[in-house]
């Protein structure tokens, strides 16, 4: 970027919203990743207006944009790779209609996700996705990454909900995509092109999103099984019960271990652990659907299973869960955690698979997640500040990416692809199919000024 472009952005958003402060500019480096790059300037624009002025400058001008909420993203989709111009949605956090009538509303990209829950609560609605980065992370972000999150068994991701969309493209144009209809088959999906994108493709500016009722009780309970393959089959049961439960959580022996050591948890040394959740709009509902859970746990051998009495009880177990990313990451400096995702019935696979690729390993590692959607978080523990150890680390996850696809898998189940996965998109995607989404990247951005570098797209 040339000063006279600088000057050109700060006319445009402001002098006070526009910065290139080393402090600054430092933490606009890097976001939830191992990954980052100082930028060269970064902007928080106000509206639409605004990021469209600005991409019209940087197609020109030929400086990287890159797009930004809360920075919370695990792959890299964030960090300015190439230098230029973050630009942070934070000013753009209005929700701008709630329509309960019509299940929908209309918010921002800046708007953090727990915010717009808090705002629907009175009305005894919800946005169901719900990633664990939720007190933080943005609405923009989720749909740029198609974020996922414990329930997606039952309620899906994030791109499940979207139904309309405003974009600023890399020229500056705006365009309009989807409809404010549940449904819709007019025309080409524009809409979920852009979902999951992560800021390639344009630079999402309003999003109309579905909402559903929130269901009003909820049963709880947790399950020990000896083996991987009697809880693996037993999580395939139970999604072909005739129910969905709501939440589906396994933990392997590796994960059981460091929350019962460092972080206190009274939890039985067994092979695996399933944690699972049953929920409805009545009591006998959400009762049903765990009789039916339970009956799958039964016939495949668990040792123990064990009902949450109460919502006091129920919660300690899910504080259980949650504590398992904070606890781990502690044992090291770094970490590298994935979200590789398998068909639900080769979970057991990619466990025993990861697993033997760990075995004699010097690095902690846990291997956690949402068994219900065959989604897992394989984290492996290192110092980053030993070049060796971080070249051993990235091996084994080439070994484990490796296994996934093999065993008919992708990348990435809710996180993205980013920069930490851009390597290893030929494994999943035949090269048809990675000339077509560069195509599309060369049509839309063929000066490569939005988020460069990420996605293996620039090729």
């Amino acid at each position: 970027m040339e000063q006279r472009d600088r000057e050109a952005i700060m006319e445009i958003v402001g002098e006070e919203h526009f910065t290139t402060e080393l402090i600054d500019l430092v933490s606009y480096s890097y976001d939830g990743s191992d990954h980052n790059h100082r930028p060269e300037a970064a902007a928080f624009p106000a509206d639409t207006a605004q990021i469209s002025l600005i991409m019209q400058l940087a197609n020109e001008r030929r400086f990287p944009v890159v797009p930004r909420g809360a920075g919370t993203s695990m792959t890299g989709s964030a960090v300015p790779i190439k230098g230029g111009l973050v630009l942070d949605l934070v000013r753009m956090n209005r929700i701008l209609e709630i329509r309960i009538p019509d299940r929908q509303v209309m918010v921002q990209p800046g708007v953090v996700y727990a915010a717009l829950q808090k705002a629907l609560a009175p009305s005894g609605f919800c946005f169901p996705p719900d990633p664990a980065s939720g007190k933080v992370c943005t609405l923009g972000g989720n749909v740029a990454t198609n974020a996922g999150g414990i329930r997606g068994a039952k309620y899906g991701v994030t791109r499940d909900y979207v139904l309309a969309l405003e974009v600023v493209l890399p020229d500056g144009r705006v365009v309009h995509t989807g409809s404010k209809c549940m449904k819709s088959s007019s025309g080409l999906d524009l809409t979920r092109m852009f979902v999951g994108s992560e800021g390639v493709l344009g630079i999402i500016t309003e999003i109309t999103l579905k909402i559903n009722p929130k269901p009003q009780a909820s049963c709880t309970a947790i399950a020990s099984f000896a083996t991987l393959q009697q809880a693996g089959q037993a999580v395939t049961d139970v999604m072909c019960s005739g129910i969905l439960p709501s939440v589906l959580e396994i933990m392997e022996e590796n994960t059981i271990r460091v929350l019962r050591e460092n972080a206190k948890a009274d939890l039985p040394d067994v092979k695996a652990l399933l944690l699972v959740e049953t929920d409805g709009y009545t009591e006998a509902e959400a009762a049903y659907g765990m009789e039916k859970v339970v009956a799958a746990f039964q016939a495949n051998g668990a040792d123990t299973i064990s009902r949450a009495k109460d919502k006091q009880e129920s919660e300690k177990l899910w504080t259980i869960r949650r504590a398992v990313g904070s606890t781990s990451g502690s044992l090291r400096p770094n970490n590298l955690s994935e979200d590789v995702t398998v068909p639900i019935s080769k979970v057991p696979q990619l466990l025993e698979g990861i697993q033997k690729i760990m075995q004699g390993q010097p690095y902690p590692f846990v291997i956690f997640g949402h068994a219900g959607d065959g989604n897992l978080h394989p984290k492996i523990m290192f110092d980053g500040s030993d070049p060796q150890q971080v070249r051993e680390v990235h091996l084994l996850a080439d070994k484990v990416f490796q296994l996934t696809c093999d065993l008919e898998g992708t990348l990435s189940g809710e996180h993205g692809i980013g920069l930490a996965k851009a390597p290893y998109m030929n494994l999943e995607h035949e090269p048809l199919a990675m000339d077509l989404m560069r195509l599309l990247k060369r049509t839309l951005d063929p000066n490569n000024v939005l988020n460069p570098g990420k996605m293996a797209l620039d090729g």
